[in-house]
This record gives C-alpha cells, structure tokens and sequence, in this order.
C-alpha cells in the first residue's frame, strides 16, 4: 500500500486517534503500544521518525526527543479493520518504556518463575545485541562528537579490523587463562568490534543467525 492508501483505509476513534503496537524490527518483540493521530501518522511516514499523539500531554511527541532512545519505522501493516497499526522499529538504545525497561510489557504472569526467568534472559540478551546493532548504525549515520564508534569509523576499516583481531587473540588469551570474568570481557569487547565492522557492512545480527540456522 502506499502513504495515500495508508492514511485512507486507517480508521481513527471518535478522539481522532488510531492504536499503534510497536514491535522491535530485529528481535520481533512488542516494545510498546502508543497513539498516534492524523498528523502524527503522516510525520512518521514522510520522516520514518516514530511520531507520537501523547493524550496526558495533548500534543505530538518524537520517541526520544528527550531520552535519546529514538526509533526509526522499518515496516507498517495495518489491521484488516482498519483501526490498528503495527510497526516494526529499530530502536536506538536499549529502553522503550518510561520505568527504564527495554519493554512496557515487562510483568509476566509467574506461572512457573524459572521458566519466565530463563525466558526473561533470552530475550534481554536478543534485545540488547540488535539494540548494540542499532546504535551503531546510528552513530554511523549521525555521529557524535567524542564516540569511540565514530573514532573508529573515522580511522577506517584497517583500525576496525586492526582492533578485531587484537580483540580476538585477546579472548583466546583470556580463555586460555581460564578467567571467567576475564573471559567474559574479551568476549565482549571482540563482538563490539566485530559489531563496528558489520555496520561498516552493513551486515546485521539477524544475517548472521539466519546462516547459523544452517549449520
């Protein structure tokens, strides 16, 4: 559908407002469900910027126009009725939700605690590795003064590079050590890089999953 056919098959409420469910683009989890109206939905699609209705506020609002955890639209399908929409973001920083939670849907029904905990850490370990993703590809296209991913950007593919595979001989070190927390922050510090160089690509953590499911 195009912008046109969006905006005339959406159907707003008597208060000129149409539900928004807002799903990560990466890790495929619902982050938060907002309004938005007429004009806040055009905005979001001419600047791909996710624009908001605020009805505390009664006014339009930018995601991360004071917290800096902006999301960017990467998909919109619209309900058959209608009267809801659901887009697909990228989102920059890990928390979408006020209380400082990656997600506003972050109280589970404790039906079996270790199974909800376990889950809990899987998708907090997802969201925070496409959340990694995102915010490099952010720097990349607006970079900041004082980054350490735009000095290495600037510097170019060969520091990239360079620092991958100090970072990587490093680890093995590490594990050869058998240091955990030593172990731990080698690990880290190789999939940032790592992180920097795919972005540089424009190879994300999705690519690559999508080739383990091979193996």
């Amino acid at each position: 559908m195009t912008k046109k056919e969006i905006l005339e098959a959406v159907k707003f409420d008597e208060n000129g407002l149409v539900c928004c469910v807002i799903q990560d683009y990466h890790a495929k989890k619902v982050r938060m469900v907002a309004y938005m109206n007429k004009e806040a939905l055009e905005k979001t699609l001419n600047t791909k910027q996710m624009t908001y209705w605020s009805r505390s506020r009664q006014s339009l609002w930018v995601k991360g126009e004071t917290s800096g955890y902006f999301q960017y639209m990467k998909g919109l399908s619209i309900d058959c009725d209608g009267d809801a929409l659901l887009f697909q973001v990228e989102q920059v920083g890990g928390i979408s939700c006020h209380t400082g939670h990656a997600t506003c849907f972050y109280r589970d029904l404790e039906e079996d605690i270790d199974v909800l905990v376990n889950r809990s850490k899987v998708q907090k370990s997802d969201i925070e590795l496409f959340n990694l993703e995102a915010t490099i590809k952010d720097r990349i296209e607006n970079p900041v003064e004082g980054s350490y991913t735009n000095y290495l950007i600037e510097k170019g593919e060969n520091k990239i590079l360079k620092k991958v595979g100090e970072e990587a001989t490093e680890a093995v070190i590490a594990c050869k050590d058998g240091d955990k927390t030593q172990i731990v922050g080698e690990i880290a510090d190789l999939i940032y890089h790592l992180s920097v160089e795919m972005g540089v690509k424009d190879i994300s953590w999705s690519d690559v999953f999508e080739e383990l499911k091979k193996r």
